[in-house]
C-alpha cells in the first residue's frame, strides 16, 4: 500500500494557504505531504531534495515565481508533475504556466475533494484544466500551435490525440486501442512533431480547439 501513496510538495508564499492544504491533504489515505516551500527557489531546491510525485505550485510569489520555477524544474529533469493552484485567472498567467510544463491548473477556491482528485489525476499522467481555464485558452486572440497541420496526422494518430484530449494516460490509450504502451508513445511523439507542439498539454489544447475529441 505504501508504494501507492502520492508524495506532495506544497509551494506557496502564504503560510496560511500551505497550512490549510496540508490539513486537508493529510487526512487523505493515499496522499502524503512531504514538504513545503515559501517561494520558487526554495520550491525547486526542495523538489530536487525530496523528489515528490506532485507539486502544488502557486504562480505569483516573491523572487522566483511559479512559472520560472517550472522552467527550472524542467531544466533539472525533475520527474514531478506540477499542479498550479492559484487565484490568478488571466490568460497571460495561465498560458506561460502551461507552456513551462504545468500538468494542470486549478483555482484556490477549488473544492477540497476536487483538489485531491486533481492531484490523483495529474499523478496518473492526465492533463487537468478547469473549464474556466480551458475557455480562457481557447479565446479568439490566443494562437494555437500547429494550426492547419492536422491533415498530416494519420487516422490512428487522430484517435490517440482525441484520447489525449480526453485526459487519458498512455496506459489507458493503449488499453482502449489495443496497442502496446511503446506504440502509443511513438504515436504521441509523432503527433507532437507533426503539430510542432512541446508536450501533451499543448496537444490536448490543440485537439480541443480543432475539434478532435474523445
Amino acid at each position: 500500500m505504501a508504494d501507492k501513496v502520492i508524495r506532495v510538495l506544497l509551494v506557496d508564499d502564504h503560510q496560511v494557504v500551505r497550512r490549510g492544504l496540508r490539513t486537508f491533504l493529510e487526512v487523505q489515505g493515499d496522499i502524503e505531504v512531504v514538504g513545503e516551500a515559501g517561494d520558487g527557489d526554495e520550491g525547486v531546491a526542495r523538489a530536487l531534495e525530496l523528489r515528490p510525485d506532485v507539486i502544488l505550485m502557486d504562480v505569483k510569489m516573491p523572487g522566483t515565481d511559479g512559472i520560472e520555477a517550472l522552467r527550472l524544474l524542467r531544466e533539472a529533469d525533475s520527474p514531478a508533475r506540477v499542479l498550479i493552484v492559484t487565484s490568478f485567472t488571466e490568460k497571460r498567467t495561465v498560458v506561460p504556466a502551461l507552456r513551462a510544463g504545468a500538468a494542470g491548473y486549478v483555482y484556490k477556491d477549488v473544492d477540497p475533494v476536487a483538489l485531491a482528485d486533481a492531484i490523483r489525476s495529474v499523478h496518473a499522467g492526465h492533463v487537468l484544466l478547469q473549464p474556466e481555464v480551458a475557455g480562457a485558452l481557447l479565446a479568439p486572440d490566443q494562437p494555437a500551435g500547429g494550426t492547419g497541420r492536422g491533415g498530416t496526422l494519420t487516422e490512428r494518430e487522430r484517435e490517440v490525440l482525441g484520447l489525449i484530449a480526453g485526459g487519458r494516460s498512455n496506459r489507458e490509450i493503449a488499453r482502449a486501442l489495443v496497442l502496446s504502451e511503446k506504440t502509443v508513445k511513438t504515436h504521441v511523439s509523432n503527433i507532437l512533431m507533426k503539430l510542432d507542439l512541446a508536450d501533451r498539454t499543448q496537444a490536448a489544447l490543440w485537439a480541443v480547439r480543432n475539434g478532435v475529441g474523445d
